[in-house]
């Protein structure tokens, strides 16, 4: 438990709360705050600073401020949910949401972005008075249980969508097949569409259960450690035929002794994922490099990915890794996908404790940066 005005150690003991109190709250598994009565924090676990909800020995989230004066004023307890985001600091020092952010080729003006990927917290908030002094907020991260939902009815509502048109094909070539009066040109003509929504269903089953896969936590240990290089050529290599198909040539380069603890089909996926979209958006005759090496801290590999696309627009840039976003942009390479490949790219990384940035610019291509923490 920490003291008031402290980030990371213990402060004297607060007088007018007893022993016996203090060392119930510090033995909680949710993350305890006693606010005084003018509001000031004057103890807090350190994840309140974390998520969000403390700053520099005050509670910042209004709507637990509410619940502070009510619990103050009426007695009882209250309980709030909040959405919250972790300061940046915390995501350059925990990890937990993100890490430093990679460099991407600078641009003048505004139209440049470069952007982190992060989580929001979910919090379920109790706030109760421990006597005419004091009142404690206790701050329970729920984040964890609600992505897995989010991403389980995400699972079940695009997957009913996506069975809609097969099923709705089969029915009209079956009901061809039935009669026996149409000609062979237009039964052969379903049976095309069928197969069509078929191969795409099958796509979108298999995205969907990648990002399933990628909300548990990957840990470090020794049967873990990969290099980024080689997987990168290896998917470059998978890759070859689209490439030449949409004329566009790929170059795969780096620091081939940078390993990072990885589960390899995760990694692989996020790096597929990133270099069919380079592919997809290039103009004929452009370029996709893929490069791997450390960030300037020397913390983290990073994985870059450029293209020398058509860019994306200032608007759609903060929307780029939510699940199932379509930008504007699309193209006849682009036109059939279902919008999960850059959010499987950020859960990926979320959960080997990294991040993925993005700087683009419309007409001048994107850069994709992969930073993962360094095998240990």
């Amino acid at each position: 438990m920490l003291g008031k005005g402290d980030g990371d150690g213990e402060s004297d003991e607060i007088d007018d709360l007893d022993e016996s109190t203090a060392a119930l709250l510090s033995m909680l598994p949710t993350a305890p705050i006693i606010v005084d009565g003018s509001n000031e924090v004057v103890r807090s676990n350190p994840e309140a600073y974390r998520l969000g909800v403390v700053r520099n020995d005050t509670v910042i989230e209004p709507q637990v401020l509410a619940a502070i004066e009510k619990v103050r004023a009426s007695g009882g307890k209250c309980h709030v949910d909040v959405t919250t985001d972790t300061p940046q600091e915390f995501l350059a020092k925990s990890g937990k949401n993100g890490q430093s952010k990679g460099k991407g080729p600078h641009i003048e003006g505004d139209e440049a972005l470069h952007s982190e990927v992060s989580r929001p917290n979910w919090l379920h908030v109790t706030v109760g008075r421990i006597n005419d002094s004091f009142v404690v907020v206790l701050v329970d991260d729920v984040s964890e249980n609600i992505r897995f939902a989010q991403t389980r009815d995400a699972f079940i509502t695009n997957v009913s969508e996506q069975l809609t048109k097969p099923i709705q094909a089969l029915q009209q070539l079956a009901s061809r097949l039935e009669h026996g009066e149409e000609p062979q040109e237009a039964i052969a003509a379903d049976a095309r569409s069928l197969r069509q929504y078929c191969l795409h269903l099958e796509h979108t089953v298999a995205d969907l259960m990648l990002l399933i896969k990628a909300q548990e936590k990957v840990v470090p240990n020794d049967t873990n450690r990969i290099a980024p290089l080689e997987l990168a050529k290896k998917v470059t290599r998978s890759l070859e035929p689209m490439a030449q198909e949409a004329d566009v040539t790929i170059q795969v380069g780096g620091d081939g002794d940078v390993l990072v603890n990885a589960d390899t089909e995760q990694i692989t996926a996020a790096l597929r994922k990133l270099v069919e979209n380079a592919i997809g958006y290039s103009s004929k005759g452009g370029h996709v490099n893929v490069a791997v090496g450390k960030t300037s801290e020397g913390s983290h590999a990073v994985i870059r990915v450029v293209d020398q696309g058509t860019g994306i627009a200032k608007a759609q840039r903060e929307h780029i890794f939510e699940r199932f976003y379509r930008g504007d942009n699309q193209n006849e390479r682009t036109a059939g996908g279902v919008g999960l490949g850059l959010a499987i790219v950020k859960h990926v990384a979320l959960t080997h404790n990294g991040s993925v940035t993005l700087w683009s610019a419309p007409r001048q291509g994107s850069t994709f940066s992969l930073l993962l923490p360094l095998a240990r």
